[in-house]
């Protein structure tokens, strides 16, 4: 057994004083509070958390950071620059990319991630000797950082859609196809979960899923209960394609092909109708706001989504950043924007969301929760930084930033201790990474 003690800790019940926390075999045994430490606990500053949930995450965009900025552009050219680093990765420099992108996450809190994993074949499209290579070097990658991964194994079958019609695969976006759904599902049926991996699903887009794909795809994720996530609306040219081609909005379309459920993410979930927002009822809705403003993709209707009977999970997405405090507070601060208005989400509905909503959105539903039984998935935020000083326990998501966490634990397992990562300079690790995808 190991013991912690913290002087704040985010339970259940709320924010309690002086926490001693027990692990035994990887789980928490004991949870008192109110307590003075003793001789034997391990001593945490701060206040203590549940690790937190990257609801979306995009491990090999992190090689756009600070390189994309230059000429302004839209999301369309900013595509084109992602699909350059797509076409230059192979196994050996995903599996260093991914790596040094997941211990990045866990410096800064993250102790679940779900990846919406597309980058599938070979340079030429064709599958690899295994054609799930891709997909274990992300499961050996997100291992050796320390953290939980959910795959979410990416369907895409088209190059887009116009008024005409949906455009083949060209390119680079070869590598990101399999021909039909069903081909989709048979490959993705030889992933198998593991004690730190559970395999999910993902339909790109209705611009990279024909209309008539969508509900095998569905029908697949219902067969096994596992989590289903989308790019939903994230641009207007999205919307204008998919009502000029099929006289629907997307969502519109996702609801009769029957892909919307209480296992369904919508990601960046930004230009709805009124309609679509009532639709959205009772899945989950993923918002990335420093991609979002980054992308100048717009501000989502989170509240309204929200007050429908959505549930909000956040993600890092491209990781402009990787912060997931940061994305809590732009979530909040986007809606203080649009409406002028403050408390938008309370302290408590924003770290509900990094944690417990995450984790149940990729399929972890037992996460997310300091209680006795739940894995012992733990980090520990400074409240004595120049960031955080003064700060009350309970309104730490909107004033620590990632440089915060001192100590993450994973499974029982310390993975960060006093802002380390046991991997040593993960700056290093990145550099090395990001070198060999350099022109």
């Amino acid at each position: 057994m190991t013991s912690y003690w913290a002087p704040h800790a985010w339970l259940p019940s709320g924010i309690a004083d002086d926490v001693q926390v027990c692990v035994t075999g990887g789980l928490i045994t004991s949870v008192r509070e109110g307590v003075r430490p003793e001789p034997t606990d391990q001593r945490l500053p701060g206040v203590l958390l549940p690790g937190l949930a990257n609801a979306h995450s995009h491990a090999f965009h992190r090689a756009l950071r600070g390189r994309t900025h230059a000429d302004g552009g839209s999301f369309w050219t900013w595509r084109t620059v992602m699909y350059d680093i797509a076409r230059r990765l192979d196994p050996d420099s995903y599996l260093a990319l991914a790596r040094a992108v997941y211990a990045e996450m866990a410096l800064a809190g993250i102790t679940t991630v779900g990846e919406f994993h597309y980058l599938h074949h070979d340079r030429d499209g064709r599958p690899y000797a295994d054609p799930n290579t891709m997909g274990e070097a992300l499961r050996q990658a997100a291992a050796e950082a320390g953290i939980r991964l959910t795959l979410l194994d990416t369907c895409y079958l088209t190059g887009g859609l116009t008024a005409d019609g949906y455009t083949p695969l060209d390119g680079v976006q070869r590598r990101f196809g399999d021909g039909t759904a069903d081909a989709w599902a048979s490959r993705v049926s030889g992933l198998k979960p593991s004690s730190g991996l559970r395999v999910g699903a993902a339909i790109h887009s209705v611009r990279a899923v024909p209309a008539d794909q969508l509900g095998s795809v569905a029908a697949f994720t219902r067969q096994d209960g596992l989590p289903l996530h989308v790019h939903l609306s994230e641009q207007p040219a999205e919307n204008e394609a998919c009502r000029a081609h099929h006289g629907l909005t997307p969502t519109a379309l996702l609801k009769r092909a029957g892909v919307l459920g209480p296992r369904t993410s919508l990601i960046h979930a930004t230009h709805l109708t009124a309609t679509d927002i009532t639709d959205l009822s009772g899945t989950y809705a993923c918002f990335c706001p420093t991609t979002e403003r980054d992308l100048a993709d717009g501000i989502g209707p989170a509240r309204a989504l929200a007050d429908a009977g959505a549930t909000i999970t956040l993600g890092s997405d491209q990781h402009a950043v990787i912060d997931l405090f940061e994305e809590a507070r732009g979530l909040e601060m986007h809606e203080r924007l649009a409406t002028r208005a403050r408390g938008r989400f309370s302290p408590a509905a924003l770290l509900t969301a990094l944690t417990g909503d995450g984790h149940r959105s990729l399929g972890w539903p037992e996460l997310g929760r300091l209680e006795t039984g739940s894995p012992a998935d733990l980090i520990a935020v400074r409240l004595d930084s120049v960031r955080t000083a003064g700060t009350r326990p309970d309104q730490v998501a909107l004033s620590a930033t990632a440089p915060d966490v001192d100590t993450v634990i994973v499974g029982g397992e310390v993975v960060v201790s006093a802002g380390r990562h046991r991997l040593g300079d993960v700056g290093a690790l990145l550099q090395t990474a990001l070198a060999t995808l350099s022109d």
